[in-house]
């Protein structure tokens, strides 16, 4: 039996950097994790400077309603997240333990501290469309780089933490309630426009981030029950040079033992997989669809 996902060989408590690959308990793994930290944060700030407030869209976060405040009472949108993001850090140790750390903590200020250096660049457009899909796009970008540094710029991640705990309910939900709570403000005192360019922003954002971590390449998962397994993993282990997992399985109706092969192609090994599968056996059953993200040999290492 061989496995394509079987990444033994590669301790899934490293990081390939330059070739090299780098504990997460290393020094160096410290030093980049902060270095990643900073520089998502830089570009949070200046997609906030250049695109977001300027054209007054509040897509969520201790960010989005900084926006609003200054729009209504004309406060400084860096003072205004460092009177949310810090008080909320402090309540998050209080409550919730020291898992928010250090990270957490640089990255609460930070944000801010950039939002405050970089207030006198002049906005990219006055495009309320573009600000919001160009937007999101930085947004995204910049939180993919904390998250890849394992961090975190505090605010809405805590609150919604927060919510998760003493509401009981799914941390996904709980990130969306607090998002929405501060789209709809956005809408009532900005107006019903800026909410509905705050959404689009915020859906991208979302993509963004899960572009950043798991990238823009989709390979394919397929599972073939056949009753020439045998045969037939021979074929892709040969003529596709791809390894596979045989997994036990067992019919439904009929009770019987069966081997099911699994085995992880690109998209353009697809063609070549399904023509293997046909020439071997054209009565296999065979289960392919996409997915984000394989870690091991012969595919990506683990960053």
């Amino acid at each position: 039996m061989s496995n394509s996902s079987n990444s033994s060989s590669h301790s899934s408590k490293k990081v390939r950097r330059g070739g090299v690959l780098i504990p997460y308990e290393h020094p160096m793994r410290t030093v980049l994790d902060y270095v990643l930290l900073l520089v998502g944060a830089f570009i949070m700030a200046l997609t906030f400077n250049a695109l977001l407030l300027p054209n007054q869209i509040a897509s969520g976060g201790i960010s989005g309603l900084s926006i609003i405040f200054q729009k209504q009472f004309g406060w400084n949108p860096a003072i205004t997240q460092y009177a949310f993001n810090i008080p909320l850090f402090i309540i998050g140790v209080f409550f919730l333990g020291k898992q928010f750390g250090v990270r957490t903590f640089i990255g609460s200020v930070a944000l801010p501290t950039f939002i405050f250096l970089t207030a006198h660049i002049e906005p990219a457009t006055d495009n309320p469309l573009l600000a919001a899909i160009f937007g999101g796009i930085g947004l995204g970008l910049g939180l993919g780089i904390v998250f890849r540094g394992r961090g975190s710029t505090g605010g809405n991640a805590i609150s919604a933490q927060l919510l998760h705990t003493f509401g009981k309910i799914n941390l996904s939900l709980a990130v969306a309630i607090c998002d929405g709570v501060i789209i709809i403000l956005a809408g009532v005192l900005l107006s019903f426009e800026s909410a509905m360019y705050a959404l689009i922003g915020l859906f991208v954002t979302s993509k963004m981030i899960d572009i950043v971590q798991v990238g823009l390449g989709y390979t394919k998962v397929a599972f073939i029950i056949s009753e020439e397994a045998d045969q037939l993993a021979e074929a892709i282990l040969h003529d596709l040079d791809r390894g596979l997992t045989k997994l036990k399985g067992e019919g439904g109706y009929t009770g019987e033992g069966r081997t099911v092969l699994m085995v992880v192609v690109g998209q353009t090994e697809v063609y070549k997989l399904k023509s293997i599968v046909r020439s071997v056996d054209p009565q296999a059953f065979v289960i392919i669809s996409d997915t984000n993200e394989v870690l091991g040999e012969g595919f990506q290492i683990q960053a």
